[in-house]
């Protein structure tokens, strides 16, 4: 999802097409004929044409016409992906946002709940990268791709809409995961971005912060089951899910002194948010 800005400007997507198309036309072009040079010294004899032959030759001679080089056709109906925000050098586009929207949706147990905008996403996403920027700063262990596997595992065990899809079979995952618009190694490295931030937050800032087993239970009954009904799903017993509940009431706990310290982050870097119509400085 990050993406470093290239030198002059262009994505480093963009700078790919066009050194491609500069090599292509390097290859097109024919290589130029030698011209002799009068009174220079012929490197090889070759051989005497017939005179016949040579007059003609030497009456009509022959124009080498260079081929035409092919017209690079332009896509009909396509755009480019814009860049909507800019976080200390790292790109974000329109793409990731949209991508945001759908991954908050597959979030589970009221992550995300509500109306979520495309504005909101851009700042989440924003967020996303500031933490990450400063957690690759400081010491901390890497999430590896086979952990988050691990946690996706259990999760799509968990899911209240996922159970008519038989996500508990790989076949039944990827088609429930088709149907977000996500693939499993796509899904997968978002989660890995998720579990690092989380990560990172309790480190900093859970040092204090202590949550009981009653709200534990209290989001359960009121805010977990009810979404279990809603889809018509047999709900999860709380001793497999009181961990997941337990890390967003987490986040909920130090929202307010992450938000703060986010706020202290924009204003000592560099973050600029495009609105349409807007290009990039």
């Amino acid at each position: 999802m990050i993406r470093r800005v290239q030198h002059g400007g262009f994505p480093s997507s963009a700078a790919a097409v066009l050194l491609a198309i500069g090599y292509a036309l390097h290859a097109q072009t024919p290589a130029a004929v030698p011209v002799p040079t009068p009174g220079a010294t012929p490197t090889s004899k070759l051989p005497t044409p017939p005179r016949q032959a040579r007059a003609v030759s030497e009456a009509t001679p022959t124009t080498i016409t260079p081929p035409a080089l092919p017209i690079m056709p332009t896509p009909q109906g396509s755009e480019m992906d814009r860049v909507v925000a800019i976080v200390n050098g790292d790109l974000i586009l329109d793409s990731d946002a949209d991508q945001e929207r759908r991954f908050a949706a597959l979030l589970p147990y009221g992550e995300a709940s509500g109306t979520y905008s495309r504005d909101q996403a851009i700042q989440r996403l924003i967020n996303r990268d500031l933490i990450l920027q400063q957690a690759h700063l400081q010491p901390q262990d890497e999430i590896t791709t086979e952990a988050a596997q691990t946690d996706l595992n259990s999760l799509r065990k968990e899911l209240p809409n996922c159970k008519e899809s038989q996500c508990e079979t790989k076949e039944g995952w990827d088609r429930y995961l088709a149907t977000q618009g996500f693939t499993e190694d796509s899904l997968t490295e978002l989660w890995r971005q998720r579990m690092q931030v989380l990560g990172f937050i309790e480190q900093r800032f859970r040092m204090g912060i202590k949550i009981e087993p009653e709200q534990v239970q209290s989001y359960y009954n009121k805010t977990l089951l009810p979404q279990y009904a809603a889809q018509h799903a047999k709900p999860a017993p709380l001793s497999a899910v009181s961990d997941r509940i337990q890390q967003v009431l987490l986040e909920q706990q130090v929202s307010k002194l992450l938000d703060d310290w986010l706020q202290n982050l924009r204003a000592q870097g560099s973050v600029v948010v495009l609105h349409p119509g807007e290009d990039a400085p």
